[in-house]
């Protein structure tokens, strides 16, 4: 190489090394973020896997809502029923990590909103804040606010319960996972323990499940 040519080539990584001092260093650089972008809920997500992604939850709990509209036992009643929709009693027998909040937390708010007072929902998983808050009044620390006092909390009347399952079969000489996703919705008697009403969601992805849901 001639001396020209290494004069030139000094010179590059001398400017390199000024506009990065990362690579002076012996340091990778990162790769630069790109603009975050918004997409519709309901459409499919850019990250492709066989788990349950967003218009999943979106579909299933939008068609559990439509359902539930039309329980006669819940919709007839001269006195609006007491329901508790938590993910407590919806469990996760899955193959997969899923945050079952995301999907109760949906149905319960767009049946408040559909329902328009023909149903009752009691926030059972707050009811440690609830009991705080009537022991402040019965110990005359607080006054009794202006709806009045009752001898207890609500009593519900239905509850919503399921159970999330799956099963997977995986090729492994391709490495590709077939998955079949199945959702059970079902309203339980909190009385008598019957199931007045039950439904299921279901889908069937396949792919490579190289994906992480988190």
């Amino acid at each position: 190489m001639s001396m020209k040519s290494v004069t030139t080539a000094c010179a590059v990584l001398l400017a390199v090394s000024a506009a990065h001092p990362a690579l002076a260093a012996g340091k990778k650089l990162k790769p630069q973020a790109s603009a975050t972008v918004y997409k519709d809920t309901t459409s499919p997500d850019g990250v492709k896997g066989v788990g349950t992604e967003s218009q999943d939850i979106v579909g299933m709990s939008d068609a559990m809502v439509r359902d539930l509209l039309n329980v006669p036992e819940l919709m007839n009643r001269p006195t609006p029923p007491r329901i508790i929709v938590d993910p407590k009693y919806f469990r996760n027998e899955s193959s997969e990590i899923i945050d079952k909040a995301l999907i109760t937390d949906r149905i319960r708010v767009n049946l408040i909103r559909a329902a328009q007072g023909r149903m009752r929902f009691i926030g059972r998983e707050y009811a440690a804040a609830v009991e705080e808050e009537r022991d402040l009044k019965d110990s005359g620390k607080v006054d009794v606010g202006t709806t009045g006092r009752t001898r207890a909390q609500a009593g519900a009347d239905y509850r919503l319960v399921g159970r999330i399952g799956t099963r997977d079969a995986i090729d492994t000489k391709t490495g590709v996972t077939s998955r079949f996703s199945q959702y059970t919705f079902e309203l339980l008697d909190m009385e008598y323990g019957e199931i007045i009403w039950s439904n299921l969601y279901e889908f069937k992805k396949e792919n490579r499940d190289d994906v992480v849901y988190r």
